[in-house]
């Protein structure tokens, strides 16, 4: 594989940005094609669906687009039992967790004398669930969108989801949307379950807000409808950064390597360490097994591409790297961990010490794993409660409160040339002082 630790202070600024950017997409240049598809089936509903589906080889019929709860109990059935529990004990760790985001539902304060003013919390009527599919099933990612969904209150929750060459969509997948608390589910992926969800159809119910991942046609379609209805961030390829010192075990930190670079060519991973002689040690490893490992292909391409073994002189520089880069996933293997998540700004989902590994927050520990990806951690948070939740504010005033403010929103009002404003304060007291059953209470 040839991979070859690099100091980060070698790093010339055009390779430096490289790494930065690692698998960004752009999906800018499947616009016009998606725009296409999803004007579509907002003209026809169904029967655009349908024939987008089968244009993929998809056996799916008008009448079978919903999947009834009868086939969803038929596969809960098929699916073997141990995996129905672990379905379980992840889907109870992933309520938890995110019961625990839950804010009060009302909260006010008294902002001056006589003004109260508060925000109280109303969860969404609908929300849709994208859940990947086609070529692999992804009961993790199921739990992950319909569970916060639920915890927040959402009042009907659906799912899209491709399905096989026979319209079937994989019992476990099935399985785990039951054992969620989806209501219901819909044989319509790619681009089109996508504005099925954003504008209805005979079967598909409008939402209010979709989430969840998907290939670069389905995440053109989100931003397509993106107004229409609400979406979380748009999410690429997998990516990992590990920032570790001495401490770390190389065996341990090269599977921690690996492990994101098999989910897909494009996907990036990056060792940024302390320590020359660990990251000589991991490449090492590396090398030694690259012949034998599994989906080699795979993470042939993906460590060729986007991922790197740096060296930082000290552990400021490791962690001033690791905010630039703002990983979907930080793994922190040092001496002190939590020392370290405290200088941390920018990151999806953070892994503190060496018995957190990412695939336990990809799959049971109760954090989310639909995260933010190439820099978004930026300016994105992972899927959360907040994310299926409004927060309208409210305000009352009293009599003496607007008389308290009566001078400044009339004179800021005046200024803005919003005269009217100003008049809609002072008619108030104006038709007081005409009153004469008020001038006599006065």
């Amino acid at each position: 594989m040839n991979l070859i630790p690099q100091s980060i202070d070698d790093l010339s600024p055009e390779k430096r940005s490289a790494l930065m950017r690692r698998s960004m997409e752009d999906v800018s240049s499947e616009y016009d094609y998606v725009r296409g598809l999803v004007r579509d089936v907002r003209e026809r509903g169904d029967a655009a669906v349908v024939e987008g589906l089968r244009g993929l080889g998809e056996d799916i019929e008008s009448g079978r687009l919903e999947v009834l709860p009868e086939e969803i109990s038929a596969a809960c059935h098929r699916v073997d039992g141990r995996v129905v529990e672990a379905l379980r004990v992840a889907a109870r760790n992933i309520t938890r967790f995110h019961r625990a985001q839950r804010e009060r539902e009302m909260w006010s304060v008294e902002v001056a004398e006589g003004i109260l003013a508060g925000r109280i919390t109303r969860p969404m009527d609908r929300v849709g669930c994208y859940v990947p599919g086609g070529r692999a099933a992804y009961p993790s990612t199921t739990l992950m969108t319909v569970i916060p969904a639920r915890v927040a209150g959402v009042r009907e929750i659906v799912a899209v989801t491709p399905a096989g060459g026979e319209g079937d969509i994989p019992d476990v997948t099935l399985a785990a949307l039951d054992i969620a608390g989806c209501d219901r589910v819909f044989r319509a992926g790619g681009p089109w379950g996508i504005a099925a969800l954003a504008y209805g159809t005979e079967t598909v119910p409008k939402v209010d807000k979709i989430v969840g991942p998907g290939n670069r046609y389905v995440t053109a379609a989100k931003m397509i409808v993106y107004g229409e209805v609400d979406i979380d961030s748009p999410a690429g390829p997998s990516e990992s950064l590990i920032l570790a010192d001495d401490t770390g075990d190389p065996e341990i930190l090269a599977l921690d390597f690996l492990s994101q670079t098999e989910h897909d060519p494009d996907s990036a991973a990056v060792l940024v360490t302390t320590s020359r002689d660990l990251a000589a040690r991991v490449c090492e490893w590396i090398e030694e097994r690259a012949a034998s490992l599994p989906r080699k292909e795979i993470i042939e391409r993906s460590v060729a591409a986007h991922s790197h073994v740096l060296v930082a002189r000290d552990l400021n520089q490791a962690v001033e790297f690791a905010n630039d880069y703002a990983p979907e996933h930080l793994q922190i293997i040092t001496r002190d961990p939590f020392i370290v998540l405290n200088r941390i700004r920018h990151a999806g989902s953070i892994f503190l010490g060496p018995y957190s590994p990412v695939p336990a927050g990809d799959y049971a520990s109760g954090t989310n794993h639909v995260l933010p990806t190439g820099r978004t951690a930026r300016m994105f948070s992972g899927l959360s409660v907040d994310d299926f939740i409004k927060k309208p504010t409210f305000q009352y005033l009293s009599r003496e409160g607007l008389e308290g403010l009566k001078e400044t929103i009339v004179t800021l009002a005046e200024a803005e040339g919003l005269p009217i404003h100003a008049r809609a304060v002072e008619a108030r007291f104006r038709k007081e002082s005409d009153d004469p059953d008020h001038r006599a209470s006065s």
